[in-house]
């Protein structure tokens, strides 16, 4: 028996920002698809066009990363760095055969759980239309 696909969503978070605002979605019980797997990294600009890559050739549908609102970077332009290095990433995504839907940045705070369950809900949604990433070679 085949089971139905169901997306695979790797979301990065800065631990000063998106991941407080994921730890305060959890408190307040506001719910996110089980389908999020959160990985803390320490500065949304500390994720390389690689990791994304990484993530996706090993199976990931879809890479969300997160960070901190601009003049809230803990490291002063981390998220700066971040939507330099996103926006060089999407431009060569087409190239390697990637849907630049899969990938989203976004600047979620530690105040705003509730938007970062409505963030990782509309991602889920985003990619289950999109269906599996053809990276991994059809549906598991």
């Amino acid at each position: 028996m085949k089971m139905a696909w169901e997306p695979r969503l790797i979301v990065i978070a800065c631990q000063w920002c998106t991941y407080q605002g994921a730890d305060l979605a959890g408190s307040l019980r506001y719910s996110y698809p089980p389908t999020v797997h959160i990985v803390r990294v320490p500065c949304s600009g500390r994720v390389e066009p690689e990791f994304i890559a990484e993530a996706l050739r090993r199976g990931a549908d879809g890479v969300f990363i997160g960070g901190c609102h601009f003049g809230d970077c803990h490291y002063k332009e981390g998220n700066y760095k971040a939507i330099r290095r996103f926006k060089l990433f999407k431009r060569v995504a087409t190239d390697l055969g990637i849907e630049p839907e899969r990938i989203q940045l976004e600047w979620i705070s530690g105040s705003e759980g509730k938007r970062f369950s409505e963030a990782m809900t509309e991602f889920d949604a985003k990619i289950r239309e999109l269906g599996p990433n053809p990276l991994k070679g059809g549906a598991q």
